[in-house]
């Protein structure tokens, strides 16, 4: 199985390249810049995508925040326009499974800028024709990133208590390690029903 794999130099998109190289799954990079780990990879400035190779499965892990974005419009362009211009060109290619990491709290009515957006890609890319799409919402996500982000190591640092107090349906936002979460979309790929499916913590985790 091929797989397209958006975001590959992000938190997660890494994880799962290189959890992906080490299962021997063969992998075909597409971002602004290679990742340079893999045989194949497709560099677009995430706007106009050339023509990408047939596969069968995409997994897209690209997003920022409003800070790092310097804009709500320049966040809606990575986390809106650039997923969906993956997800178009990825159909374009052949792939009938698409994989996209959004957030918890995703929706498209939702008065929270952030989730809006996330849930507005959402219900946008379920019209695309995939036979198979996963949507997998994360809470707050663990693990090192390149780029410095406070408030983010703040929320890190604090998650072990913030986590025990979300239970019940809360249990969704909690805290997921970028790894895990790597982990679950691999295991997704393997996954063919037809149809469109949501996935949180309690699933992310159980994939352990």
């Amino acid at each position: 199985m091929r797989i397209l794999v958006a975001g590959g130099t992000g938190l997660v998109g890494s994880a799962v390249i290189e959890m992906g190289i080490q299962a021997g799954v063969e992998l075909v990079g597409v971002g602004r810049r290679a990742t340079g780990k893999l045989a194949e990879e497709v560099v677009t400035n995430l706007i106009d995508f050339p023509a990408l190779p047939a596969a069968e499965t995409a997994i897209c892990t690209l997003g920022t925040t409003i800070r790092a974005a310097g804009s709500r419009d320049a966040f809606r362009a990575v986390d809106y326009g650039a997923v969906m211009a993956f997800a178009a060109a990825a159909r374009s290619a052949g792939t009938s499974h698409f994989i996209v990491v959004t957030a918890v709290g995703a929706n498209p009515q939702s008065s929270v800028f952030y989730s809006s957006v996330k849930g507005q890609v959402e219900r946008d890319l379920s019209d695309l024709g995939f036979t198979r799409l996963d949507i997998v919402r994360p809470g707050l996500l663990l693990g090192r990133r390149a780029a410095r982000r406070p408030i983010e190591s703040l929320l890190q640092t604090l998650a072990p208590v913030t986590d025990s107090l979300m239970l019940g349906a809360w249990r969704r936002y909690r805290s997921v390690n970028a790894r895990d979460l790597a982990h679950y979309l691999l295991a997704l790929t393997s996954r063919s029903a037809p149809g469109v499916f949501a996935h949180h913590f309690d699933d992310i985790q159980a994939s352990d």
